[in-house]
């Protein structure tokens, strides 16, 4: 490193002491006070980024699962664990590849499962609790931390994008079903209404309709998955983590894509508003 470029700023004890200087902000040639106001840029920065995805994985859930993630009675044993896994997959799995190849973190797709709960968190009670008086009970938000957690642990095992979509997102998908049934559970309580057997799901569903289609008011476990009778949840269970392989694989790719950058050159101008000195070179 050029001793000039040390020696052109002095340094009092009391900036280092209040933690205002480093060996990185002298090299770079900023003062004190242009520190300060970077740090405090780059704090910003990063909660606008975590309020921007968090708004985007929950804009991208809702648009794509609908009501499989929005209504208690959607939430049955054969298209629920089927539909959410592969949609919830895809910002985590992007998000996996920009943390383990920038900074080696596998904490990727835990960080997006947290930002989609902190999103649901908020706005499932302030839109139909506080909004419409819709009891909450109805829209229990569905979680995936339990298999993030597993995901980002078989990236730490094996360090390779392909051997974590095999195996990290087949588990995303098979622990859905099961790390969400505590929540679920007694919604699938059968109980006789007018003649016919439906879950306790369908009855505060028919309390509480929603204006809509004409689907609103169906069973939504009817269908050809029935044949199987309890083996249904797992059956979709095995296809979805089949399907999330690819779906993990394809968005790590599309996440490395999307985070790389292109520097432009910086001018005077530029760095003279960031605090650094327009004559300091570059002795890399």
């Amino acid at each position: 490193m050029n001793t000039k470029t040390m020696s052109h700023s002095p340094v009092s004890t009391a900036d280092v002491v209040a933690g205002s200087y480093s060996p990185v902000v002298q090299a770079a040639g900023l003062s004190p006070g242009a520190a300060r106001a970077s740090r405090l840029f780059d704090l910003l920065v990063v909660i606008a980024v975590v309020l921007l995805f968090t708004g985007a994985i929950h804009l991208h859930v809702m648009l794509l699962a609908g009501d499989w993630d929005m209504f208690t009675d959607w939430k049955d044993r054969q298209f629920w664990p089927l539909v959410m896994p592969v949609v919830m997959i895809m910002f985590p799995a992007a998000l996996q590849a920009v943390f383990w190849n920038y900074f080696r973190l596998p904490i990727g797709a835990t960080v997006g499962a947290v930002c989609l709960m902190l999103a649901v968190s908020i706005t499932r009670p302030v839109q139909f609790m506080v909004w419409t008086d819709y009891p909450l009970n109805m829209v229990l938000p569905a979680q995936m931390i339990a298999g993030a957690l597993v995901m980002d642990m078989m990236l730490m095992i094996f360090r390779n994008a392909l051997f974590t979509a095999i195996f990290g997102g087949f588990a995303f998908a098979f622990l859905f079903y099961p790390s969400n049934y505590i929540i679920m559970a007694p919604y699938y309580v059968p109980a006789a209404h007018q003649g016919m057997m439906a879950s306790m799901a369908d009855m505060i569903g028919y309390v509480y309709p929603r204006s809509a289609t004409p689907e609103y008011i169906r069973i939504i476990e009817r269908g050809t998955l029935r044949t199987f009778g309890d083996s249904a949840s797992w059956v979709s269970a095995l296809f979805s983590g089949f399907i999330c392989i690819f779906m993990h694989y394809g968005w790590w790719k599309l996440g490395m894509i999307m985070s790389s950058a292109t520097f432009l050159p910086n001018n005077k101008k530029v760095m003279a508003m960031m605090g650094i000195r327009a004559d300091q070179k570059s002795n890399g």
